[in-house]
């Protein structure tokens, strides 16, 4: 593959280009899926695709290819050539500055040489599931599946850069249905790894996701009045993916980020760092590199809660005036955007129990429905679900309600609690914020 990418390059500065980088994704994945006791689907593919990025001057084009042999890649080439002479300048496109570039990354652990058979996949969705459906009150089931993959990536570039690393994946999950008529409730779980070894139990997974369906029945809806607002962690992690939208670089550079103004200014509460670690061994995130091929390395985006720096690659660094931090992410047909790794936030003090004790009245989110975030403005309204907090209690579920508030509010009201758990590619704790709006039937 090295091999391939490194051709290609050369077959494009011998064609005209100036400056050219080439990307290789390779991947091979299984999964199978049971439903009400019964095998449904056992899959298996395999692909590759090449994208090849050349540089004219101030002018660039991308385009991608599955076929590899030596006359695809020389049209392929060609093409490309073609395509950047009469593409609109650009002054902020080009190859990441070559002092950047990786030299040596560390060897993160992300490829497991374990490779189940459709066979073992199976057996661990239909364990799932049976694990789910023996939760009393569980009515129905929308399915389990479990799955496995790897991929391989390589990346080389016209000023030197050649590396490329593999990872692997393994994942189980379900989701449940219980209730009957207007009654039933829905609800999921799921674990995803890079290695085996790492994945949760089948029948955990399984019987979690009937735990937390039948939680939900017997919904009610509640008045609108501006309370605490409590997030378990599997969906406060969205709230500092807004964070990480706000201050992406091209966001910044365009004006249409909340945030644009606000690099070295308190964003949270003082008691807030916000972190991402690329180099996470066996973190969901992880890269040894970035998709320019730059090094990248562990930063703190807010610290004791200043923000101190944008996420930013070659094209939006130079459009600041500014150094890339190595966050470029990218397919094969198209130019690369930016993108966290491992992003989380630093756990607080406070116990769960004792946040929420603190309530005298709240809401405690376990789902989100709707996309109703304004980047530009910060104002956030989202469809929610989850439980009514009383007197410091959890009493009944609540559905059919809407959230509002705004993310610069909601940032500067924030806090964390002390049950951090790295499960996800972005991961928080419990989070409360005060002084939101909920909007009830």
């Amino acid at each position: 593959m090295l091999e391939i990418v490194e051709q290609l390059i050369d077959k494009a500065t011998k064609a005209g280009a100036d400056a050219a980088d080439a990307i290789i994704v390779e991947g091979l994945s299984m999964g199978a899926s049971y439903r009400l006791g019964k095998l449904e689907d056992v899959d298996r593919s395999e692909g590759h695709d090449l994208g090849l990025r050349v540089f004219m001057g101030k002018r660039q084009a991308v385009a991608s290819s599955n076929d590899f042999s030596d006359a695809a890649l020389d049209e392929l080439a060609d093409r490309v050539v073609a395509m950047a002479k009469l593409a609109p300048e650009d002054p902020h496109c080009g190859l990441a500055p070559k002092e950047r570039l990786a030299k040596e990354w560390p060897d993160l652990d992300l490829n497991d040489s374990a490779e189940p058979s459709s066979q073992d996949l199976a057996a661990r969705a239909a364990e799932a599931e049976e694990a789910g459906l023996s939760v009393k009150g569980i009515t129905n089931s929308e399915g389990a599946g479990a799955g496995w993959g790897r991929s391989r990536i390589v990346l080389a570039t016209s000023d030197g850069f050649a590396g490329g690393y593999a990872v692997s994946s393994h994942s189980v999950s379900c989701s449940l249905i219980a209730g009957e008529g207007l009654a039933m409730e829905t609800d999921y779980d799921y674990s995803s790894t890079h290695h085996l070894s790492d994945l949760e139990s089948a029948a955990e997974v399984g019987r979690r996701a009937g735990e937390r369906t039948i939680r939900s029945l017997g919904a009610k809806q509640i008045s609108t009045q501006k309370v605490p607002i409590v997030y378990e962690p599997r969906i406060g992690r969205s709230l500092i993916g807004h964070f990480a939208g706000a201050i992406t670089g091209s966001s910044v550079a365009r004006g249409t980020s909340f945030l644009k103004d606000r690099m070295g200014e308190p964003i949270f509460g003082d008691h807030i760092t916000i972190i991402d670690d690329p180099h996470r061994s066996r973190g969901l995130g992880s890269k040894p590199f970035d998709a320019e091929g730059v090094s990248n390395k562990k930063h703190t985006l807010i610290d004791e809660g200043v923000l101190t720096t944008w996420l930013l690659h070659a094209a939006s660094a130079h459009q600041l005036g500014l150094e890339t931090t190595g966050h470029a992410a990218r397919g094969t047909g198209g130019p690369p955007g930016v993108s966290t790794t491992n992003l989380y936030m630093e756990a607080g003090q406070k116990r769960v129990e004792e946040m929420i004790s603190e309530i005298d009245a709240g809401l405690y989110v376990t789902g989100l429905i709707g996309q109703g975030v304004n980047g530009v403005t910060g104002d956030y309204s989202r469809g929610a679900a989850g439980f009514w907090i009383e007197k410091g209690e959890i009493t009944h579920p609540v559905n059919e309600v809407t959230i509002a508030g705004n993310l610069k509010d909601m940032f500067l009201n924030l806090t964390p609690a002390s049950d951090l758990e790295f499960r996800y590619g972005s991961n928080v704790p419990t989070l409360r914020v005060d002084g939101m709006t909920v909007a009830g039937g």
